[in-house]
């Protein structure tokens, strides 16, 4: 099995993230929190196969579970997660309020075992989002046939 993990985030800009973050490593409110930071954008995703579906899970606190998009097409899983929440910070000589978005997407192309047309199961539960993604028929291992020889 293999899976290929799509992250195209970075191409329409020439220089890397390091330099970025280096450019507005300053005080300054404008490009203060983690909006530079690449582990900011990714969830951890494990991926087990079992016998007869893979199970991948993507750690993903502080969400609710109508957050959460999943789409499945062209053998092609996206899974993506958006929140609002609002920042207010009051100081004696000004009021300071900040929209923040906390949003992730993975892409991930999945092998030609998975079958695409059966559902797909999606619970969020502490966390933890974890899809079960079915086999197809004819990729089950069928049992080991024993066969005495005489």
């Amino acid at each position: 099995m293999s899976l290929i993990k799509f992250n195209n985030r970075n191409r329409l800009i020439p220089w890397n993230n390091n330099q970025l973050k280096d450019f507005f490593s300053s005080d300054d409110f404008l490009f203060s929190d983690d909006f530079f930071d690449d582990d900011s954008l990714m969830p951890a995703m494990n991926v087990k196969e079992l016998d007869k579906e893979f199970e991948v899970e993507f750690a993903a606190p502080g969400f609710k579970k109508s957050d959460f998009e999943v789409t499945l097409e062209n053998h092609v899983l996206n899974v993506s997660a958006k929140k609002e929440t609002e920042k207010e910070e009051g100081n004696k000589d000004y009021m300071r309020k900040e929209f923040s978005y906390n949003a992730f997407k993975r892409t991930l192309r999945l092998p030609e075992t998975v079958n695409d047309k059966a559902d797909i199961k999606a619970v969020y539960n502490d966390g933890i989002l974890r899809l079960n993604l079915q086999k197809k028929e004819s990729t089950k291992e069928t049992p080991k046939k024993v066969i005495e020889v005489i």
